[in-house]
């Protein structure tokens, strides 16, 4: 009987996990308090002995002293001060102008505006509530489909995920111990991907669906040809500046990613002084938001390393191997089921406590596995991160847990209904997928650009 209790523990401690985090419990303490109770049943069970607690400190402190990981309070930083200055009105100004004439310009504006903070900031949380309150009562008064309107804004702001200068695409390649740069370049082509089949969703709708997305009226001629090179040089070229800095002087090889993120907080500074939005108090405040954010982070690294530490010393990565071998699926079949079970987990966990929690389990899993001709042996982490990665976004827009969906009702309207942004994401969530399906039958788009810049 001991012995199968012994053999059962990593899966008790699994299920114990998951009905903490069903209690609302703050998910970074239950993940710790779980390893701490699970390392005492050990003790007991003699799988386990007290001196390995000492152990959480070592590994905690890793993380603490890596120099790359200085990159996320920097980008979160970033991410805060752009949202205190006017850089998003204006560009959304701007790109508003440029697609006046098209069917859903406005849709495709906040779809390019997405894009274009992602390559910026890559903080999802920020973004969604800033397009929401920007560019939502503006579509809802120029007669949109709330649903459109409402999966637009939600689908778009997670883009932050994908598009370098990415904090998960950060998280993933300490987490996997693979190279930032090479990453940050093999996750862009596929960004890039699902930023363009959303545009053509959102045009198609809007093209086939009569007064779903009205064009925006005719513009007053005289007024808008005076201040038309105005704004876009006032919305476009200030963020474009940004993304070269931060983005491209980590493609180039100029920069580390901690340097890349310390230019970008610096601009981003800039630019808040530039347009008299930094004063004490504004300061002061996005520090304190800054600091909140990394706080919770850090505290939810804390508590994953921990549970992964005691969860692997307790048989976790061989009961799961045990069971995938004898599921005998092959490479295929794993890679497929872990992918599912990643998007499953979405509805349940947020997108870090997911990669907290799954990456240590599923990462030393799909390494090793051979995919024949299809993708080189060495390629296969990253292609496996960029899936990820793609799979991860769909945990901000399902519900009952998709953090867009209560920060977009939060902030909208009172008349938004939570059936009309559940209607909304759907489209999207289908078209993340099809995404990932893409990507997974076409390496290539994740092993072409890292290849052109690093190995020539």
């Amino acid at each position: 009987m001991t012995d199968l209790l012994i053999d059962l523990l990593p899966l008790l401690m699994f299920v114990t996990l998951m009905g903490l985090v069903f209690t609302s419990y703050p998910i970074g303490f239950a993940l710790g308090g779980t390893a701490i109770l699970f390392g005492f049943i050990g003790m007991a069970l003699d799988v386990f002995s007290f001196r390995e607690f000492f152990v959480f400190v070592p590994r905690v402190w890793s993380i603490a002293e890596n120099l790359q990981i200085i990159a996320v309070p920097l980008f979160v930083f970033m991410g805060v001060m752009l949202e205190r200055s006017r850089i998003a009105q204006d560009l959304l100004e701007a790109l508003q102008m440029l697609l006046r004439p098209v069917p859903g310009g406005m849709a495709l504006a906040v779809t390019l505006m997405g894009v274009i903070f992602a390559a910026i900031t890559g903080v999802v949380g920020a973004s969604v509530i800033m397009l929401t309150l920007i560019a939502l009562p503006t579509m809802l008064k120029a007669g949109y489909r709330p649903s459109l309107a409402l999966g637009t804004i939600a689908a778009s702001s997670t883009l932050g995920i994908l598009i370098p200068p990415s904090i998960l695409i950060v998280f993933l390649s300490e987490m996997m111990q693979i190279s930032f740069g090479y990453l940050f370049a093999a996750v862009l082509w596929p960004g890039l991907l699902l930023s363009g089949l959303y545009l053509l969703y959102i045009a198609g709708y809007s093209f086939l669906v009569k007064g779903a997305a009205p064009r925006l009226p005719p513009p007053q001629a005289d007024r808008d040809r005076r201040a038309f090179w105005a704004v876009l040089a006032r919305g476009i070229l200030p963020p474009a500046v940004l993304i070269f800095l931060v983005m491209g002087s980590v493609l180039s090889g100029l920069a580390t990613i901690t340097e890349s993120a310390a230019v970008g907080a610096g601009g981003a500074l800039l630019l808040a002084w530039l347009r008299g939005n930094l004063g004490p108090g504004k300061l002061r405040e996005s520090l304190h938001r800054s600091t909140m954010t990394v706080g919770m982070i850090f505290v939810l690294f804390i508590g994953a390393t921990s549970f992964a530490f005691v969860f692997r010393i307790l048989g976790g990565d061989e009961v799961i191997n045990l069971l995938i071998d004898a599921a005998d699926l092959g490479a295929w079949g794993i890679l497929i089921l872990v992918i599912a079970l990643i998007f499953l987990m979405g509805f349940f966990f947020d997108v870090l406590e997911i990669m907290l929690i799954a990456i240590p389990i599923f990462g030393p899993i799909v390494a090793p596995l051979d995919f024949g001709p299809h993708i080189a042996q060495g390629d296969v982490l990253y292609w496996f991160a960029v899936l990820v990665a793609i799979t991860l976004q769909t945990s901000f827009l399902t519900p009952p847990m998709g953090l867009s969906l209560f920060y977009i009702k939060g902030v909208a309207p009172s008349s938004v209904t939570m059936r009309q942004i559940y209607v909304g994401i759907v489209p999207f969530v289908i078209l993340q997928m099809l995404c990932v399906a893409i990507v997974m039958a076409e390496p290539g788009l994740v092993t072409a650009l890292p290849r052109w810049l690093f190995v020539g």
